[in-house]
């Protein structure tokens, strides 16, 4: 295959495997969606899924958000991690967005990343899953698997979204990206993978990965 017909065959396969793609992260609106991801930094959805509950019934909204102290959302989300930079972030971009933007979480990419503990990939997720514009944050899913599949030199992530949005034909990459997390969570992870069924990778995978994966099988 060249790469052309590689990346058609992984847009294919993943279309076939996930038609219908749930969002990782529960949240109601780009607000609650933007401090789940701001929470899932270093920390797994499910557990962030479990922590937004208890803060969004106290606080889903900017406006509720700012009457609480930073020392009270800390004590609210200290079960994801990095708790005290969340806390002061999330406390902190509420009043920008109520002082800026009206109460309103921008749909501008630059805008967001202004905003405190708000990194390129979170901005560049809330406005592909909340507002439909074309984005393709990379998260260690997608770069692994970039990797695995030969797409990229898996220097940084800089370059592995660079590398992606050159291949990938732009109407794609909103669910693309979410589909190839799904994918790497099933059938190709960091750890206890087992190339028989990864089909993507065992397909059109990088050679030198996919031997390394039988020499280690073989010790």
């Amino acid at each position: 295959m060249n790469k052309q017909e590689k990346v058609d065959f992984v847009i294919n396969t993943l279309k076939k495997l996930y038609p219908e793609i749930p969002i990782p992260l529960d949240h109601k609106d780009p607000y609650t969606l933007l401090i789940a991801v701001l929470m899932s930094a270093q920390s797994t959805d499910v557990r962030v899924n479990k922590i937004t509950p208890i803060l969004f019934e106290i606080a889903d909204n900017p406006y509720d958000m700012i009457k609480l102290t930073v020392e009270e959302i800390r004590e609210i989300i200290k079960p994801v991690g990095l708790s005290p930079m969340k806390a002061k972030g999330i406390h902190g971009l509420s009043h920008i967005l109520i002082d800026k933007h009206n109460g309103q979480v921008p749909n501008d990419l630059e805008a967001l990343e202004e905003l405190p503990a708000v990194g390129h990939k979170t901005a560049s997720v809330v406005i592909s899953q909340a507002f439909g514009v074309p984005a393709f944050p990379v998260d260690t899913h997608i770069h692994r698997l970039m990797y695995r599949w030969g797409f990229t030199n898996g220097k940084n992530v800089v370059q592995t979204e660079k590398d992606a949005k050159r291949l990938f034909p732009e109407h794609v990459w909103n669910d693309l990206h979410l589909q190839i997390i799904w994918y790497g969570r099933q059938y190709s992870p960091a750890r206890g993978w087992d190339l028989e069924k990864d089909i993507i990778t065992n397909t059109i995978g990088r050679k030198t990965v996919i031997a390394d994966y039988y020499k280690k099988k073989r010790t």
